[in-house]
């Protein structure tokens, strides 16, 4: 059973800001790995580190890689062969960013190379959507990331 007594304390506090958006995190997250799942994985993690400071500010941040990982997982799930995994990252990976910048209020782009973050900017971009190259740009950010 479990006790309150015995646990850590942790205090949140969000900011609320008067507009949340969901703020869509591009950066590296295949580029410039080879294909080294440790890279891959370190990619990802800075991708996630830009998430916290994003919803202590009031937004909901998003990472194309949570939607489009689970879609990838399925179709092996579904019979679709590995040998086939490489182009079928590509049918599913930019995609799933470009359906969700639909619903996305602006992009964050993190440094370094990356032909996905780029199409994420210039879709974000066509469609009029705040594109922040910094944290603390972000509205709310500045105050929490102090």
């Amino acid at each position: 059973m479990h006790d309150p007594s015995r646990c850590c304390t942790f205090v949140c506090i969000v900011t609320m800001v008067s507009h949340p958006m969901m703020i869509l995190i591009a950066g590296p997250y295949s580029s410039g790995t080879g294909g080294d799942e440790s890279l891959i994985a370190q990619n990802l993690a800075r991708l996630e580190k830009a998430a916290w400071p994003i919803f202590l500010a009031g937004h909901v941040p998003m990472i194309g890689e949570w939607a489009a990982l689970p879609i990838l997982a399925s179709a092996s799930a579904n019979g679709v062969a590995a040998a086939d995994a490489g182009a079928l990252a590509g049918q599913v990976m930019y995609p799933t960013a470009a359906r969700l910048l639909q619903h996305c209020d602006a992009v964050l782009r993190l440094p370094g190379e990356s032909r996905g973050a780029d199409q994420d900017v210039a879709i974000a971009r066509e469609r009029g959507l705040p594109v922040y190259f910094a944290l603390d740009h972000i509205p709310g950010v500045e105050s929490v990331v102090a």
